[in-house]
């Protein structure tokens, strides 16, 4: 099963440096036929790494929803994709089998998709999560406002958080990336956010996305967290280079829901991925990345998170080479998190040394914008100057939403009507340099 996966994967540098992708393209369209005849029954018996080794693959077992399943039990991963695609399939349907499909069946049948398919299959799914405002209701498309600073300056963090907000900016949240992971640092960052979101009254939430356990500790010092991040990967051995596992993630959702921040929902987890995580921890144990990447979403799920994040072209060329590799990445990674049940956003990013461009991203926002992404990254000016890669603007966000007709979380949109800063038709006010947002004092 785990080489079949692999071979049936479009290609992409990551399974080429593991060793596990199809030697030619005659032998990736054979293991594609081959795979549409495996009955989707096989899943729940043939696992990619061995229930008895890993703790990911004993959670995707033991917590199997067999009732779920039951709808699409007698399919072939073939016949799930006809399946999928059908009119009679609906937004309903879809959710009602979310819990019975496992992370190796999601993946198997996005090896058999077209570009398309993957939108149009995604674009069905809903997946609606709450905090202090409602992410994914349909016609609704959110941004995390992502104020990095090469050395957590507060000034510098608070002038980013002032002009993503002027531009409609940071409804699925407010989340620095601290250049340090030190309890005080990242103290005074949430402290900072949380001062300014009661400033003004603002219909959203803040993380800090330091380690698990550094939040765990603030939590337990009183600081203001409202959610707990953490990157997840999907074998317990990648986990473990990354310092967690299934008990720890637990232990910090139920201190972080002890908290009660929420005041209209009690979604408090957000996670990040992103395909050859594993790989790069050398604990793929042979399986190809999107599979491992799917994987994690079985952690996810189980924590029913506000946000997850693919960060589809952060780890860099190795994995994704390029614009076409990570494109099509991002397309199977927010299909396949949808299809079970996760509230998918995509970081839409590129490094440096990739053979990407912002063309590229474009593309992809313009793509994901159709398929019914949750969220994006708004960055100002599209360029992180802290983890020194590029993703997407406030600019962006506001392009994607004037040429979809799409508008921010609805709590977060009366907010932005009520400052002046969108109208009732969601078009962009101009804004007096006396707003005060533009005065504010740090």
């Amino acid at each position: 099963m785990k080489t079949l996966l692999g071979k049936a994967s479009p290609y992409r540098s990551g399974d080429e440096l593991a060793g596990v992708c199809a030697e030619s393209y005659e032998e990736r369209i054979a293991a594609q036929i081959t795979l549409a005849d495996v009955p989707l029954k096989t899943f729940l018996n043939e696992v990619v790494i061995p229930y008895e080794k890993d703790e990911v693959t004993r959670l995707i077992i033991d917590s199997h929803d067999i009732n779920g399943f039951n709808l699409i039990s007698h399919l072939t991963v073939g016949e799930l994709r006809d399946w999928l695609l059908s009119d009679d399939t609906d937004t309903d349907t879809l959710t009602g089998i979310a819990s019975g499909i496992t992370p190796e069946m999601a993946a198997a049948v996005s090896k058999l998709m077209r570009n398309q398919d993957l939108i149009a299959v995604a674009k069905k799914c809903s997946v609606i999560t709450s905090f202090r405002n409602t992410i994914g209701l349909k016609g609704r498309f959110s941004t995390r406002l992502q104020p990095n600073h090469p050395t957590d300056d507060q000034r510098g963090v608070a002038a980013s958080i002032i002009d993503g907000l002027l531009h409609c900016s940071g409804d699925a949240v407010i989340g620095i990336n601290p250049a340090t992971d030190s309890p005080a640092a990242v103290s005074n960052l949430l402290k900072l956010m949380d001062n300014f979101r009661q400033q003004f009254d603002i219909p959203t939430q803040t993380c800090v996305l330091s380690h698990i356990t550094t939040t765990m500790q603030l939590i337990n010092e009183g600081a203001p967290v409202d959610l707990c991040f953490q990157s997840i990967a999907g074998t317990e051995q990648a986990n473990h280079s990354f310092g967690i596992n299934l008990g720890l993630i637990e232990e910090a959702y139920q201190a972080t829901l002890s908290l009660n921040r929420g005041t209209i929902g009690n979604n408090v987890m957000y996670f990040e991925t992103g395909q050859g995580s594993a790989l790069s921890a050398n604990a793929n144990f042979g399986a190809d990345q999107q599979t491992c990447e799917a994987r994690a979403y079985a952690i996810a799920r189980k924590f029913k998170p506000l946000l997850v994040n693919t960060v589809v072209g952060f780890i860099g060329p190795e994995y994704l080479y390029d614009g076409k590799q990570i494109i099509r990445a991002a397309l199977e990674d927010h299909f396949c998190g949808k299809l079970l049940g996760l509230p998918m956003g995509v970081d839409v990013c590129y490094t440096n040394h990739a053979e990407a461009d912002q063309d590229d991203m474009d593309n992809l926002l313009t793509l994901l914008g159709v398929a019914g992404c949750n969220f994006i990254m708004g960055i100002p000016g599209a360029d992180d100057i802290m983890l020194n890669y590029q993703s997407t603007s406030f600019h962006d966000a506001l392009y994607l939403r004037k040429v979809l007709g799409l508008k921010p979380a609805p709590e977060f949109e009366q907010w932005l009507i009520k400052q002046g800063i969108v109208d009732d038709g969601g078009n962009m006010l101009q804004v007096s340099t006396s707003h005060q947002l533009l005065n504010t004092m740090v």
